[in-house]
């Protein structure tokens, strides 16, 4: 399968497509803004738990909304083409709400995960995908490796003297 960033319609028709072809799916979210070691250890780790990898990240307005007017950082497209080239990511979408439940929703993959941080019954749409005969799984936090742990390692080192 060549990497790509999928639209929400063409996700829905494409997970369907390799469901159908007997493939598990893997599915996790989040704003991926600022791509650190904490984030590339996820992703390898979610990706063994199927075939095929999806990553849906949060939209430039919905990151505002959960982060704060000063993120993201980095803009969706440029974060989604990032992830769509790391080997371990297979397909990468955006979605605009401000959580990922109807995404879950829509494709109802066969693994959910999230890192660590995320008790079981507090990651969104873990209700839908157990009911749907799918796993629900959080893979080991990496202590202080986040995007504002690095911001703020960045803004102590630099202030805001120009870099």
């Amino acid at each position: 399968m060549n990497k790509v960033i999928f639209s929400r319609k063409k996700l829905i028709e494409e997970v369907k497509k390799i469901k159908k072809s007997g493939k598990k799916v893997v599915f996790t979210n989040g704003c991926y803004d600022l791509l650190h070691v904490g984030h590339i250890r996820l992703l390898q780790s979610a990706r063994k738990k199927g075939d095929v990898l999806i990553v849906a990240i949060n939209s430039d307005a919905s990151v505002r909304r959960i982060k704060g007017e000063k993120r993201p950082l980095i803009n969706q497209k440029e974060r989604a083409e990032t992830l769509s080239g790391l080997e371990c990511v297979d397909i990468v979408s955006v979605f605009n709400e401000d959580d990922p439940f109807n995404i879950i929703k829509d494709i109802l993959p066969d693994v959910l995960v999230k890192g660590g941080d995320w008790p079981l019954n507090k990651i969104i749409g873990s209700d839908i995908v157990i009911k749907n005969g799918g796993r629900v799984m959080n893979i080991k936090y990496q202590a202080g490796k986040s995007t504002t742990n690095l911001v703020g390692k960045v803004v102590s080192a630099y202030g805001t003297k120009k870099l």
